[in-house]
């Protein structure tokens, strides 16, 4: 029997239809994940435990909620101090990080505040080594001492599974008396060039063993005259311009992995919202102007500055709309909830559907976070 090209066409698409695939669908069209997927990769959550097993609610986020990371604490602020958090020892937390690592085949985000000095989770109480300030490294000026002082952190970071450091700090020290910043000597200096020039080598530092890093507080905590974990803090009046600058400089030679916002109010970028809730600061300053186009993540949005004044749940719609892909949701401040991630998950999932957040935000915001990941890998 003689075959024709429309016989053969047929045949080809029996086949297709009968094998469950669909003419012209794409590898990616075929594996796109789920809208709860992606948003689940926007949130960054804190948990108590010094390990985890299956029957802990962390891990049941992780295996079904595929958050994109967490974020480890050595206190437990809701307790009063008084229940373990994450970290006990070197031996401890490198079974705990392994451990998260391992529920899912997708890698996992996992971020401490490391900053070095006063700020450090892991102290040598726990058996790690101590750490210099950023305000130290700043006073001594050597860039090859910053560099060192900040390899240092990210090898014994990197040795017990962490991948991402929130820092380093480049708020500019204008406010000598800043209760959040001077007096915990997070800021290299009050030159924005010095400052600029040691975020440099932190930064080198921690991508030469395979760190993520984070700039933060933008668009610039050093002038504050208040603590933004407790209330709102006003920076209208103090802020200056030159705060942008080690932003500017450090996002121009693309070495930024991440910028954390800040929740200070600063009615001359913005009359209506703190940074973190700020079309005008994120989308308009951070992105438009400043060109990066990496990931914006929170500051912890279950601070004082934000839940006194906008709710949760409110803030997460804001927070998004103005530009952020990564809500850190520590679960350290107040009070704690074993279903926070889910909560905050479900929540975005429900404003896409009902139209308050477009489906493609969600896209812009994922498709960020996984270059992240791949940054990551870059640079192991």
């Amino acid at each position: 029997m003689s075959t024709t090209p429309r016989t053969l066409l047929a045949l080809v698409l029996s086949i297709l239809l009968l094998g469950g695939c669909k003419l012209g669908d794409s590898d990616d069209q075929r594996h796109e994940p789920t809208l709860e997927a992606k948003v689940g990769q926007m949130v960054m959550v804190g948990f108590r435990g010094l390990s985890v097993t299956p029957q802990d609610p962390i891990w049941q986020d992780i295996a079904e909620r595929n958050p994109g990371g967490v974020v480890l604490y050595d206190v437990d602020v809701p307790s009063n101090r008084t229940q373990p958090r994450n970290i006990e020892s070197p031996a401890q937390l490198k079974a705990l990080t392994s451990a998260l690592q391992g529920i899912r085949p997708d890698p996992l985000l996992i971020g401490i505040d490391q900053e070095g000095g006063i700020i450090q989770r892991l102290k040598p109480r726990y058996g790690f080594p101590d750490s210099v300030s950023h305000a130290q490294l700043g006073a001594a000026d050597d860039l090859d001492g910053t560099y060192a002082a900040a390899r240092a952190i990210a090898e014994n970071l990197r040795e017990h599974g962490i991948n991402i450091n929130f820092a380093p700090v480049v708020d500019i020290n204008t406010n000598p008396d800043n209760p959040i910043i001077a007096r915990y000597e997070r800021s290299f200096s009050a030159d924005p060039a010095a400052v600029t020039r040691h975020a440099q080598a932190y930064i080198r530092a921690h991508h030469d063993v395979g760190l993520l890093t984070t700039l933060k507080h933008f668009p610039g905590h050093g002038s504050s005259t208040g603590d933004t974990h407790l209330d709102v803090t006003d920076v209208t009046h103090t802020w200056q311009p030159l705060e942008l600058e080690p932003y500017r400089d450090l996002i121009g030679e693309g070495v930024v992995d991440l910028v954390m916002t800040a929740h200070v109010f600063n009615g001359a970028l913005d009359p209506a919202a703190p940074a973190t809730l700020s079309p005008a600061v994120i989308t308009g300053l951070l992105r438009d102007e400043l060109g990066f186009d990496g990931v914006v993540i929170s500051d912890d949005m279950q601070m004082g500055a934000i839940v006194n004044y906008y709710g949760f749940e409110a803030a997460l719609e804001l927070a998004i709309a103005a530009g952020v892909d990564i809500l850190v949701l520590s679960n350290n401040g107040s009070t704690y909830d074993d279903g926070i991630a889910a909560r905050a998950i479900d929540h975005i999932v429900r404003l896409v559907e009902e139209g308050r957040i477009r489906r493609e935000r969600i896209d812009q915001s994922y498709r960020r976070i996984q270059a992240l990941k791949q940054r990551l890998a870059i640079h192991r």
